[in-house]
């Protein structure tokens, strides 16, 4: 196994680096103290990030996450667009997650267009900033539950329902929106739609006031009688009570692997941090010496350390399968349940590792803190993951094992 990054990614990797240091890096601050306001700074960053994916077949972002058929060009083992888009969000939310989820046309709407539209599909929502719509008031974990329904009329489906917690719901140029088509047969008959933005019948309620990534709107959506046209349902109209509801579950996939990679760069962030405090507090970090002959705080960091490595090669292996259409669903599960708990710990103990100083506001260590609790529970719950891994490895369907 060749467990570097891959060569023609550095260049892709090294300049979202260079992003997130010079750009995102030094108005942090200001978008976190300035919750719902439009970083307006983010759309000529956008302009560059879609200069850097012109022409090139591996972008940085989601839109380049899918498993379609075609979507690998090489033969044999392939390193492509899942694997680049993590290499990039990691490095991007180095700098913040916050700005990297309110960044136009890197919404998780657009790794499930990517994952799910046919090729008219991918060609008329090129360029499209799209949210995702998936949980509600009476359905959170348990996706299969959605009570937002889609119904037939022509060449439209009428959709009626409400939304919460969508990331970029009010900012962004359309919504994935996940509905059923009846209810009466469970999740097989949920399928997801683009709603562009400005459709009559839909309309955000709300706008979230949150704990972290306040530079990114959140917002609640109600749909009443929004027709939709049957032309933006992602993937097969037919409900296949076979299949179930593997294939809207696609999409997690792709999107889960990019919330790990979220979550491995703002660990990796607190612990570049907390590496230079305690250095300059005298500790040596010799790494030869073993534990027991180093200071607590130098053997708490090794240990930080290498929770982030190992939960980085799990996510980077979610991405790289899916770039070889491999099955992925457990390994996508197991990379966001380790990523999502590891940047937890290592940002909060980074955070008590600079004392005093990690807890003011003249750190960023404390925003990092703040920031990664939400990638232990959008996109799945850390329990749900554990749940799905269960299931994976004993053979079990979810109505067999809750």
């Amino acid at each position: 196994m060749y467990l570097e990054t891959p060569k023609k990614f550095r260049g892709l990797a090294n300049q979202a680096h260079q992003v997130a240091e010079n750009y995102l890096r030094p108005i942090s601050r200001k978008y976190d103290k300035s919750e719902h306001a439009y970083p307006k700074e983010l759309d000529l960053l956008a302009a560059l990030l879609d200069g850097m994916n012109a022409g090139s077949p591996d972008a940085v972002g989601a839109t380049s996450a899918s498993k379609r058929k075609g979507a690998a060009v090489e033969a044999g083992v392939k390193n492509g667009g899942n694997l680049s888009a993590c290499l990039g969000v990691m490095e991007m939310c180095w700098g913040d997650v916050g700005l990297l989820l309110a960044m136009p046309r890197q919404g998780l709407g657009n790794a499930a267009i990517a994952a799910l539209a046919n090729d008219e599909q991918l060609k008329r929502f090129g360029g499209t900033w799209a949210a995702m719509a998936i949980t509600e008031p009476g359905c959170g974990s348990d996706s299969a539950a959605i009570r937002t329904t889609a119904t037939r009329d022509g060449d439209h489906y009428v959709l009626n329902g409400e939304k919460i917690f969508v990331t970029s719901g009010a900012r962004a140029d359309a919504v994935v929106v996940w509905a059923t088509l009846d209810r009466g047969l469970g999740r097989a008959a949920i399928k997801s739609f683009v709603v562009e933005k400005g459709t009559p019948g839909m309309t955000v309620t709300r706008l979230e006031k949150k704990l972290g990534i306040k530079a990114s709107d959140t917002a609640s959506i109600s749909f009443s009688d929004c027709r939709v046209p049957a032309a933006n349902l992602l993937g097969n109209a037919e409900i296949d009570v076979q299949k179930g509801f593997a294939g809207v579950m696609e999409t997690f996939d792709n999107t889960r692997p990019l919330v790990a990679a979220m979550a491995i760069g703002v660990a990796k962030a607190s612990l570049d941090r907390a590496h230079d405090l305690l250095k300059r507090a005298g500790c040596r970090f010799d790494y030869r010496k073993p534990l027991l002959s180093v200071t607590h705080a130098e053997a708490t960091l090794y240990r930080l350390e290498a929770e982030w490595e190992s939960a980085r090669l799990l996510t980077l292996k979610a991405a790289w399968m899916a770039d070889n259409r491999l099955p992925n669903s457990k390994e996508a599960s197991i990379a966001k349940a380790k990523a999502g708990r590891v940047a937890n710990e290592v940002t909060l103990k980074c955070v008590e590792l600079a004392g005093a100083l990690g807890y003011g506001e003249d750190e960023l260590l404390e925003k990092w803190a703040r920031d990664s609790k939400i990638l232990d529970i959008f996109e799945g719950t850390q329990q749900i993951q554990l749940l799905i891994v269960a299931r994976r490895l004993l053979g079990k369907s979810s109505s067999q094992l809750k």
